[in-house]
C-alpha cells in the first residue's frame, strides 16, 4: 500500500479536513512521496530525532505521529527542523501526522482512549474549538474518590516516573469527569459550564489554579505525553487491520 492511499484512509477516518482552519499543525502527509510503498508502519507520539531514528532503525517505511515536525509553517530547514527533517529524508521514511483529529476522535482519539481506561459511561465530545472538539467526558458509574482516581492513573498511565499532579478543589467523591488530553487547561471553564467534577489533561498553566480554586472543580494533570498515547495505539490496531505490519515506539518524557 502507498503512503498516500493510507493518508487518505486515515484522513477519511479521523475529519482531518474538518480540523484545517483550527490546528496549527498541517494533519496528513507531512513528509515523503504519496507513491511511498509501505510494508512497516511506526507510530509514536512525538515525531523527534529519537522516535524518527527508532522508527528507521526498526525498518518502517512511514512514521505516523501525533506531533509532527511542522507548526503552522517553515520558513526555514534549519537547527531542530534539518535535524528532523534529514533523517526522514534520508531514510526514505514517510511521515504522517493527526494532531487535534486524534484528540477529538470519539472512538481512536486520546480523550476516548483515556475515557476507555476509566470505564467512563453516559460519554459525549467535548472541549469545543473552532466548531471541533477535542476530547470527550462522561460519567463514573458509582463515584470514585479523588485520591482513587489519581491512584489508578499513576498506575497505568506511562508517566515516565512521575506524579500526577492535582488541583484538588472541588468533591472529594467525583462523578462526572471532563477530559482534554495534552495541554487542555484551556478547557477549563468549559468542563464547569457542563457540570464535570474533575477535567483531565495532561500540563497546566498558572492561571489554572486560581481558576479551578474560584470555580470549585478538581483538576489532574497526568502529563502531556502520559495522556496522549492512547491515539497513536489506536491507529496502530487500525492499520494492522489493514494488514500493515506495525511497531509501537515508547519515548515518554515524564511531562
Amino acid at each position: 500500500m502507498h503512503a498516500g492511499e493510507i493518508a487518505s484512509r486515515l484522513d477519511a477516518e479521523l475529519d482531518t479536513d474538518a480540523y484545517a482552519d483550527v490546528d496549527a499543525s498541517p494533519n496528513g502527509l507531512q513528509v515523503g512521496p504519496a507513491d511511498r510503498e509501505v510494508e512497516t508502519v511506526a507510530v509514536a507520539v512525538d515525531a523527534a530525532v529519537e522516535t524518527i531514528e527508532r522508527a528507521s532503525d526498526a525498518g518502517a517505511d512511514l512514521l505516523v505521529t501525533h506531533h509532527g515536525v511542522v507548526w503552522g509553517s517553515i520558513e526555514r530547514v534549519t537547527d531542530t527542523n534539518y535535524h528532523r527533517i534529514a533523517p526522514l529524508v534520508a531514510d526514505g521514511l514517510a511521515l504522517y501526522v493527526s494532531h487535534l483529529p486524534l484528540d477529538g476522535h470519539q472512538q481512536l482519539g486520546n480523550a476516548a482512549g483515556l475515557a476507555d481506561l476509566l470505564d467512563l459511561d453516559n460519554r459525549a465530545p467535548f472541549g469545543t474549538m473552532g466548531g471541533e472538539y477535542v476530547g470527550q467526558r462522561g460519567r463514573l458509574v458509582g463515584g470514585r474518590s479523588l485520591d482513587a482516581l489519581v491512584e489508578d492513573l499513576e498506575t497505568r498511565l506511562d508517566t515516565g516516573g512521575r506524579s500526577v499532579q492535582t488541583l484538588d478543589f472541588g468533591p472529594e467523591t467525583v462523578e462526572e469527569v471532563a477530559i482534554a488530553t495534552g495541554s487542555g487547561v484551556d478547557w477549563l471553564d468549559e468542563a464547569v459550564d457542563v457540570g464535570a467534577d474533575v477535567l483531565i489533561t495532561g500540563e497546566g498553566k498558572q492561571q489554572a489554579y486560581h481558576e479551578a480554586r474560584e470555580a470549585g472543580i478538581n483538576v489532574v494533570l497526568a502529563g502531556h505525553y502520559a495522556s496522549e498515547t492512547f491515539g497513536v495505539r489506536a491507529l496502530r490496531a487500525l492499520l494492522e487491520e489493514w494488514d500493515l505490519e506495525t511497531t509501537y515506539i515508547d519515548c515518554p518524557t515524564g511531562l
